[in-house]
């Protein structure tokens, strides 16, 4: 382990091998570190909090802090970060609001300067929130979503994988798979995320199949439930069945195009 001279350990920490700690970095007791860790000057790490191996955290990031929450007792819970994942600079992740309940980041995400996950969110692999961007309390991230900047997500939202939301968006309805919400609106579906799709090995059929699934919900102009009625007797697959199996199981309803 490199620690500078001026950082604050916790002997409680665990740390793994080759972490570098930088200036004025705070760890406190019951934080546990991966191998090949990166620590920046004056980030905060509170109890609680696991980061696994090779994750970047940049310069006054606050991870494992109490969720923002009247109601929160100071009971024991949980920040879960996962493997090679960059936080940037004042990136702020808050932990769980009940006992041993979890906030939970996955693999090789990207968090942008500023951005803030609220508390018991759960959070895919490869999500990238950038400057900014902002989720309310135990929104649920899917893999490979990218939110763009000052974009914010209401609590209990649920985001589809490979959704993208457009900078300044704003979501307080579920955002179902592969979706696109347009900027500077909120709730509005602006199409499919095709080049996403591509990216992530999505084929030509099924990318088909998911865009007219799609508009039978999104834009027919049958309302979900009558979508959803005649999509019923359809032998679904894939990420066609994926985006329906989502829609039926929204609480919150979902977006639609604007």
């Amino acid at each position: 382990m490199k620690q500078h001279s001026t950082a604050i350990i916790d002997p409680k920490a665990e740390i793994g091998a080759d972490v570098d700690i930088g200036p004025y970095a705070v760890i406190e007791r019951d934080v546990a570190i991966g191998e090949g860790c990166r620590i920046g000057p004056h980030a905060v790490i509170h109890p609680y909090t696991t980061l696994g191996p090779g994750c970047r955290v940049h310069a006054g990031a606050v991870l494992g802090d109490a969720p923002q929450e009247i109601a929160f007792s100071g009971c024991r819970s949980f920040v879960r970060i996962g493997a090679r994942c960059i936080l940037r600079e004042g990136v702020t992740i808050h932990r769980g609001t009940e006992e041993d309940t979890a906030t939970r980041i996955g693999d090789e995400c990207f968090l942008m300067v500023n951005s803030h996950v609220g508390h018991n969110c759960q959070v895919g692999n490869k999500v990238i929130m950038a400057n900014g961007a902002l989720l309310g309390g135990r929104v649920h991230v899917g893999d490979g979503v990218f939110i763009a900047g000052n974009s914010g997500v209401h609590q209990f939202v649920k985001i589809g994988r490979l959704a993208m939301l457009s900078g300044v968006a704003g979501a307080s309805k579920d955002v179902p798979p592969f979706c696109t919400i347009h900027g500077a609106t909120i709730n509005k579906i602006s199409g499919l995320n095709v080049i996403g799709m591509r990216r992530a090995g999505i084929g030509p059929a099924d990318r088909s199949e998911v865009k007219r699934v799609f508009k039978l919900i999104c834009a027919s102009g049958l309302n979900v439930s009558q979508a959803l009625e005649e999509l019923e007797a359809q032998d679904l697959a894939g990420p066609a069945k994926e985006f329906v199996d989502f829609v039926k199981t929204s609480s919150r309803g979902i977006c639609q195009m604007g």
